[in-house]
């Protein structure tokens, strides 16, 4: 229960403790208020800072990431680039092997034209010889012996004959 002297020091004690709590914030106010406060704009400050730093950061890393694209996009370029000049070199090294073949082969079909015709040139000189041959026998023969239609028919038989012996004797 409360009574008169119970209430006169709750009283006391409430007076004491607002008295105190005045005093307090006083004081705090008087000596440690800058403080508090400096060291909350501090704070402040270096969340500040700090939010800066992280915009900066994120700025920059996404100027990386545009430089690193840029630099990827240059070498595909550059290595589409690459590719092209190898295949073009490719090509031109095809037609130079092309061109080069096509000459051997020209030149192959002139020698062997040459050797042809040489060779040509030898069995016209090899048949003449033989020609003459077989003339100067004939005509050795005929000088021998007096033509009659059957020796002129049986000579030009004998020269047919030999001059197929020795064609197929080639």
């Amino acid at each position: 229960m409360l009574t008169a002297e119970n209430l006169g020091a709750t009283f006391g004690n409430i007076i004491i403790a607002s008295g105190s709590l005045l005093l307090l914030l006083f004081l705090l106010k008087k000596f440690a208020w800058k403080n508090i406060v400096e060291i909350f704009e501090k704070r402040a400050q270096k969340i500040a800072a700090d939010i800066d730093e992280a915009k900066k950061a994120n700025l920059n890393a996404q100027k990386l990431e545009q430089e690193r694209q840029k630099q990827l996009a240059n070498s595909q370029e550059e290595a589409t680039t690459i590719l092209k000049t190898a295949r073009e070199a490719g090509e031109r090294s095809r037609q130079n092997i092309l061109v080069d073949a096509k000459e051997e082969i020209g030149k192959l079909k002139e020698k062997a034209q040459v050797d042809i015709e040489q060779k040509r040139k030898e069995a016209l000189i090899e048949v003449k010889e033989e020609v003459a041959d077989l003339s100067l026998q004939i005509a050795a023969k005929i000088l021998n012996k007096e033509l009659t239609k059957e020796n002129h028919k049986t000579l030009i038989d004998s020269f047919i004959g030999k001059l197929g012996e020795s064609y197929e004797t080639r």
